[in-house]
């Protein structure tokens, strides 16, 4: 590093933050995942790594419960009981009662039902409210939702113009608890007594939030909400998502639409109506996912070992420090909000030429990615990420920006996904 480098970096050393590892009370997970030799991974906000357990896992259920056991695994296996089992397990982790969460489908999925559910709960109402810069599914499956009720409409804000769109036709209002772009961490508890108190119901998405700080969807009262398991959780790419629906909504009829087998409450009475299941296992669909959910248990074995508290206190000084190391650096602006109470656990630079910068960094082993137009994002997963990691993450992009390297024409040229 070249001493303007070092300058613009700041005082904090790579000695200090090695002394940093040195006290990390969560430093101990980091052997539990299985990380490449010279990769700094910041993409764990988009997918989590490996945990070394999960491959043997994921083999003894192809091989012992799928294999030898064949169909009687959905006993013994306790298949058929899954989708609740995990559902218990990641309730602590998003404040939630057991009873009220259930692993199944996909987010996408999941959202449209809760949607669903919640127009269902306020008839005579019919505009559904979210944010006009949300990650697209949210806004097209609103969207699609809208298209099937009569005189239903999706509206879309900003959550800074909220209460002045709560009027009373607003049925139901989607936000996401951390913005995918800029990981801003939204009030769960403020914003969803001021939609209640229109007479709305609130959902919302948690996918960038849940395993990166701990989320209090039952002290917020929240209605609904829905999150994928493959990101800070590190369940796997196409991991089953979850739904959460709170107690005081499960009693109220069929309340979603994709009335499938598996939330009948007789499934193998195999009659020709439906009656669904009490509880949130009336929101349960088809046959889930054996060997996603098999993946998934093995990476909730993890976290029932870890202190959330302490997840939230690391996430905070890992992205101070790289807001600290990167902020001055030539051509950078930090989206990401300074202050704690509205920081989630992703960084956000912007810079014109953004996408091949991000380029040019994973080619260094530094991996996060691009959203466009111009947003470089970096995910710090506390559970197996270091200072020194951060530190050395900062530099090479201080090495990338100085040298021009980024300009080369092989960092421009676009992957399917960025």
């Amino acid at each position: 590093m070249s001493a303007g480098t070092g300058a613009r970096m700041g005082a904090t050393t790579r000695e200090e933050c090695a002394a940093l590892d040195a006290v990390d009370p969560l430093a101990a997970f980091r052997k539990e995942f299985a990380l490449p030799d010279g990769v700094i991974y910041l993409d764990g906000n988009s997918l989590g790594a490996l945990p070394v357990r999960t491959p043997e896992r994921v083999r003894q259920v192809v091989e012992e419960e799928w294999g030898r056991e064949l169909i009687r695994s959905w006993n013994d296996a306790g298949w058929f009981e899954q989708p609740y089992r995990l559902g218990r397990r990641i309730a602590p982790l998003i404040g939630a009662d057991p009873a009220e969460v259930v692993v199944c489908d996909t987010t996408s999925v999941n959202l449209f039902k809760v949607l669903s559910a919640a127009l269902r709960l306020r008839p005579g109402r019919r505009t559904l409210l979210g944010d006009a810069e949300a990650f697209p599914t949210d806004l097209y499956i609103a969207e699609g939702v809208a298209g099937l009720v009569e005189g239903a409409r999706s509206v879309l804000v900003r959550p800074e113009e909220l209460d002045r769109h709560l009027d009373g036709d607003v049925a139901a209002v989607v936000l996401s608890h951390v913005d995918y772009r800029t990981g801003e961490l939204l009030d769960m508890p403020g914003i969803t007594a001021r939609v209640q108190a229109a007479g709305a119901l609130m959902i919302w998405d948690v996918c960038h939030a849940v395993g990166a700080l701990p989320v209090e969807l039952g002290a917020s009262n929240a209605d609904f909400a829905i999150g994928c398991t493959y990101k800070y959780l590190n369940g796997g790419p196409g991991s089953p998502a979850f739904l959460y629906v709170a107690e005081r909504h499960l009693a109220a009829g069929p309340l979603q639409p994709l009335s499938g087998w598996f939330g009948h409450a007789r499934p193998f009475a195999f009659e020709p109506g439906y009656d669904p299941k009490p509880g949130i296992g009336r929101f349960l669909t088809s046959s889930p996912s054996l060997l996603g959910q098999a993946a998934l248990d093995t990476s909730l074995d993890l976290w029932e070992r870890v202190d959330l508290a302490a997840v939230r206190a690391k996430s905070l000084a890992l992205t101070d420090l790289f807001i600290a190391l990167t902020e001055g650096l030539d051509g950078i602006e930090v989206v990401t909000p300074r202050e704690h109470a509205r920081r989630g656990s992703q960084v956000a630079l912007r810079h014109a030429d953004g996408y091949p910068v991000v380029q040019a960094l994973i080619e260094r082993g530094v991996i996060g990615d691009f959203r466009a137009p111009d947003l470089m994002r970096f995910g710090f997963t506390p559970l197996y990420l270091s200072y020194t990691e951060v530190w050395d993450a900062a530099r090479q992009l201080a090495e990338v920006l100085e040298s021009g390297e980024w300009r080369a024409e092989r960092f421009s040229r676009r992957g399917a996904v960025t």
